[in-house]
């Protein structure tokens, strides 16, 4: 039987790949067989190395996504580059932290531009591909924000609540053309926009305390969710929003 998870001759575009979460999506895709486009402001220099330490294909693309100015251009390059596009991962965020009293339109705007208004963006111009194409995958990286509120994060809380919604109706739209659109919502992670909160004592031992799992999770653990979503193991899966946060929900 052959493996419903295997990736192999697959080509997969992810967005924000330099480093964190998008990094371990990325090395996880490629461990599965995928050939891999990484766009971003900062070059994906080291995840790059570690892609063809694989044997796969790796292409850096740079974008600056706090605008939709470079998405057809992604799209086409990556087809260019890598003869095809089967998986966009709308991975690429910003947070900015200030009380809802004090928050600025600068911060709003450009959390809201990277994270909701570039990540449609994307995932209409990959879809426009791969609706042509008859089949293809989009996978939004939501958050535990998708669900909650949070506190001083009000843009970020907005634009993974309109990630969520997104993900629904680009299903409903999309689901009968071969299109699968579903999304990962990680829970703390480990990365640099955690730091804040880690650095924090009495902040990150309550947030330890409600893990059930006991620890922050590493972007490692998104590449077993992100793979059963790039693959044919999901091909009846569309709309989803599936937490990867060590039990958070559960409590």
């Amino acid at each position: 039987m052959t493996n419903p998870f295997s990736l192999e001759g697959k080509v997969a575009l992810v967005t924000g790949a330099n480093t964190g979460l998008g990094q371990g999506i990325a090395l996880a895709l490629a461990e599965a067989g995928a050939d891999i486009a990484a766009a971003g402001i900062v070059p994906a220099e080291e995840t790059g190395e570690k892609i063809k330490a694989l044997g796969r294909r790796f292409l850096n693309l740079e974008a600056n996504l706090i605008s939709i100015e470079p998405v057809e251009r992604l799209v086409k390059d990556t087809v260019a580059g890598l003869g095809g596009l089967d998986i966009l991962v709308n991975n690429a965020g910003l947070i900015r932290r200030a009380d809802a009293v004090d928050f600025s339109e600068k911060d709003w705007d450009d959390v809201m531009n990277v994270n909701i208004k570039s990540a449609f963006f994307m995932s209409q111009a990959a879809g426009r591909h791969f609706i042509a194409q008859g089949r293809g995958k989009v996978i939004n990286i939501a958050s535990m924000l998708s669900f909650q509120g949070g506190i001083r994060v009000p843009s970020y809380t907005a634009s993974k609540s309109g990630i969520a919604g997104i993900t629904r109706l680009l299903a409903n739209e999309w689901g009968a053309k071969g299109v699968n659109i579903n999304a990962i919502a990680p829970g703390y992670m480990a990365t640099d926009n955690t730091a804040q909160l880690r650095a924090d004592e009495e902040r990150s031992k309550a947030i330890l305390d409600r893990i059930p799992a006991g620890r922050w999770g590493v972007p490692a653990d998104l590449g077993g969710t992100a793979v059963f979503l790039a693959s044919a193991a999901s091909d009846y899966v569309n709309g989803a929003v599936i937490p990867v946060d060590g039990g958070w929900l559960a409590r």
